[in-house]
């Protein structure tokens, strides 16, 4: 397959009509899920799509390695070109990995103000100015609505989004919209949130918010992948990750499904034979 035809028929463009357009720059977006759900290897898909269509990448983890991070992009990058087997591979890799940049803090050290700085630093020494970023193990604990607008102002001035992971457990609360704390108290500060939750079958992802729409119930996903904490793991159980394996339902429920594992999606996709949506 070749590299135009993989962005145009990625699942992504899915899920990003599922949320009117997709998150929007100057806007923040939020999965939330249970500790080992596969909230860094969603943040990884959202990333690598931007890369793959050209579009430079910030991604910054706290408390985990570059290497780490490379990692998760190196095993998903490979299982996608093996599973569309997708044409001048090598090639595409050291093109998208020259429009990525990992930053690493330090838990406790990661400040708005450290970021904008080094934001800052990326575009005056090499010219890096993002179209996204993503932000992994980010304290929601410890955010307040001031800090996400701190956070929103980034991604006004950069006209960049900012994706995001938190952290939630079984006994947090929920609002009336089902949002989980610690995000719900900041919903007003959120452009769209993400909810990804394990039903003993499989992993699904369903959009809690969807800007300022009222109708998101409908709207899930469901990924094979019992595990995607680890996409090194995931690779060894023959699955492939969510951007490369997503399928449509266009029946009326609004429902989004997915192939098997170990199987191509775009042998069963409907835009297999249609070019793309």
């Amino acid at each position: 397959m070749l590299l135009k035809e993989l962005t145009e028929r990625s699942p992504m463009r899915v899920f990003e009509n599922s949320i009117h357009g997709g998150l929007g720059a100057g806007n923040l977006g939020v999965v939330v899920a249970l500790h080992g759900m596969g909230k860094t290897a969603f943040l990884v898909d959202i990333a690598l799509d931007d890369l793959l269509r050209g579009r430079k990448v910030l991604h910054v983890t706290i408390g985990r390695t570059i290497e780490h991070v490379r990692e998760y992009y190196v095993e998903i990058f490979h299982d996608l070109a093996q599973a569309t087997e997708l044409e001048s591979a090598a090639e595409i890799r050291r093109e998208i990995e020259s429009h990525r940049h990992i930053k690493s803090y330090l838990k406790d050290t990661f400040t708005v103000e450290h970021l904008r700085a080094h934001i800052a630093m990326l575009r005056e020494a090499m010219g890096f100015v993002p179209v996204a970023i993503v932000i992994d193990g980010y304290d929601f604990e410890a955010a307040t609505a001031a800090s996400m607008r701190e956070l929103r102002e980034i991604a006004e001035n950069l006209k960049c989004e900012i994706w995001m992971a938190a952290h939630t457990h079984r006994s947090d609360p929920r609002d009336k919209h089902g949002i989980p704390e610690p995000v719900a108290h900041l919903t007003s500060e959120l452009a769209v949130i993400v909810h990804m939750a394990h039903d003993g079958k499989a992993v699904n992802l369903r959009v809690l918010k969807d800007h300022d729409n009222p109708d998101v119930s409908t709207w899930r996903s469901r990924s094979t992948r019992r595990r995607c904490s680890c996409a090194k793991k995931a690779r060894k159980k023959g699955s492939v990750p969510l951007s490369a394996y997503l399928t449509i339902s266009t029946s009326s429920s609004s429902k989004m499904s997915v192939a098997p594992a170990g199987i191509s999606p775009f042998a069963r996709s409907p835009y297999a034979s249609s070019g793309g949506q």
